[in-house]
């Protein structure tokens, strides 16, 4: 593999990209039409700046609640204000081109304008949870050396915990970390600065391979990984899986559940809508009902969450036929975790829509594969994104003969560049970036997900993938979720154990444990059957919704 070759930067903090890995250890990148872009380029321009001045100014780009039980508009040309206003006051208090400002809200208008603001300015957006506790976001600030802080005021606790941490360990040394929050009432807060300024700012010409955005990973296990994205990167996700798959267009509104600091979110939610001129649906953290009550109330017609959510919304509809209106949809987007078989049933059963599935990695920005429409086949995730090249390989990186499992590889027009973290070189090998899940490929190339590679279970000598029988376990009527785990067992290594959360109206009983286990029998290979059943109120998730599998493991 040839180094790879980058433009010359516009940062004048050249932080991030003195902390890309080194040459040899980046994946093959395909950079081919129509992944191809100029050499200066600021995907805040293209997104937002050419849509004003294409004179889609008074289109409608974010809808969000009121505040009063209806709904509030915002267009692009307001959105551009408030974004120029806000990379204004971050200019003026020191924000150079690669600052890294740490973003910190719940899905909404504010939000937005403030990632935009950053990308404008030709600074750095690190992307963070809402629910991330003070210990965990001083762990995002020192890595990524930020410098500014952005933040909703009801988020402001745990930040301005960190922020303290975090300065106190600099000292003098260094400059501190400076902090505004928006949606308070102090007179130095975000809000109040930006109505100082009303001039229009004129994005940075930052090169296509600059660094705009820092994505961690929802860190389901250890600690988590900052992914270096450049402005280009970003365009190609919106170039990619949603014009190529979802063929989102100019007439779609986005609504979901993953918040922009995941980019399944920052996807689906901003940037793709935002691409095409589109509008986004942003709502804070809801339940199935309100998302269906939104869905009705704001006409959307592409969902994305992931596949816990869409059961639930499943069920609700399921119980309260003719309760909610769905007919504005026409793509859904399942993402974040296997989608079993029993949730794309009840969905399509419910609202007549075809789910669209997809694997994607923080890695790699979004996902890169995925089938839709007459393109669906049961069982598979779908194909590679166009653009993208997918294998399966086994342990010496060797393609195995279709239909055989092994490790799901990609390469393509995005890859994984870690920041200053020694486990690029396991995610990135011989060009390939190795997504640590197991997977199948038939010969027309459909991948069939079988499981993590860590959640695979071994079982009395036989591979069991967690996924398979989760799904077994959820075409029960009884079932409302399930996440299954391997737990020690002395005669046969490990042993397979269901969590289960059942449905209202059902209870738990011995009886009910040899139904569910009879069940998985009649529906998959006998060998895979729970042969421990716990029944649980809940079960752990990150706030993307991913199951967190391993407390499960710890518990058991």
């Amino acid at each position: 593999m040839s180094a790879p070759s980058l433009l010359p930067s516009a940062h004048a903090d050249s932080f991030a990209r003195d902390h890309l890995p080194p040459p040899h250890e980046w994946p093959v990148l395909r950079l081919e039409p129509p992944y191809v872009y100029p050499p200066r380029c600021n995907a805040a321009e293209v997104l937002l700046d050419r849509a004003v001045a294409d004179g889609d100014g008074d289109r409608v780009a974010i809808v969000s609640p009121d505040g009063a039980g209806g709904w509030r508009e915002v267009t692009y040309a307001a959105l551009q204000r408030d974004a120029d206003a806000i990379a204004h006051v971050l200019v003026a208090d020191g924000v150079r081109p690669g600052t890294r400002v740490l973003l910190r809200g719940y899905n909404g208008p504010r939000l937005a304008a403030a990632w935009f603001a950053v990308l404008k300015a030709g600074a750095i957006a690190v992307t963070t949870m809402p629910m991330l506790r003070a210990v965990e976001l001083a762990v995002v600030m020192r890595k990524a050396r930020v410098s500014h802080a952005l933040t909703d005021a009801r988020l402001a606790d745990e930040l301005e915990t960190a922020v303290h941490a975090v300065n106190a360990e600099r000292g003098a040394h260094a400059p501190p970390v400076a902090m505004l929050s928006w949606g308070g009432d102090h007179p130095a807060d975000l809000d109040a600065r930006m109505t100082m300024h009303d001039a229009p700012f004129t994005a940075v010409a930052t090169s296509q391979d600059d660094v705009c955005l820092i994505a961690f990973t929802s860190g389901t296990t250890g600690e988590p990984k900052g992914c270096l994205h450049f402005h280009r990167d970003v365009l190609i996700m919106c170039d990619g899986f949603a014009k190529q798959v979802l063929r989102i267009g100019r007439d779609d509104r986005c609504i979901g559940t993953p918040p922009l600091a995941f980019t399944f979110g920052l996807g689906g939610l901003l940037c793709f809508p935002m691409a095409v001129r589109g509008s986004t649906v942003l709502v804070e953290k809801v339940t199935p009902e309100q998302l269906l009550g939104a869905i009705a109330a704001t006409r959307a017609t592409i969902t994305c969450t992931a596949p816990t959510f869409y059961r639930h919304m499943g069920i609700v509809l399921q119980q309260r036929p003719g309760a909610f209106d769905t007919s504005s949809l026409r793509q859904s987007v399942s993402a974040g975790e296997a989608l079993p078989d029993a949730t794309r049933t009840l969905w399509r059963e419910t609202t007549g829509v075809e789910m669209l599935d997809g694997i994607g990695a923080t890695e790699l920005i979004h996902i890169f594969i995925a089938a839709s429409g007459a393109d669906v086949r049961a069982g598979a995730i779908g194909r590679a994104v166009p653009g993208y090249e997918v294998a399966i390989l086994d342990d010496a990186l060797a393609p195995v003969p279709a239909g055989t499992v092994g490790r799901l590889a990609v390469r393509g027009p995005t890859g994984c560049r870690y920041l200053a973290d020694d486990r690029q070189r396991a995610y990135v090998q011989r060009g390939w970036n190795l997504t640590g899940d197991a997977a199948v490929m038939d010969a027309d190339g459909y991948v069939y997900f079988k499981a993590r590679t860590d959640d695979l279970i071994i079982s009395s000598g036989y591979n069991i993938g967690a996924p398979e029988v989760e799904a077994a376990v959820l075409a029960h009527e009884a079932v409302a979720e399930c996440a299954v785990v391997g737990v020690p067992d002395e005669e046969r290594g490990q042993a397979v154990k269901a969590f289960v959360v059942l449905r209202p109206g059902y209870d738990p009983s011995d009886a009910l444990v040899r139904a569910l286990q009879d069940h998985v029998k009649a529906t998959i290979a006998p060998y895979k059957y729970p042969r421990l059943v716990a029944f649980v109120a809940a079960l752990p998730k990150t706030d993307t919704g991913k199951l967190q599998r391993y407390r499960l493991r710890e518990d058991a």
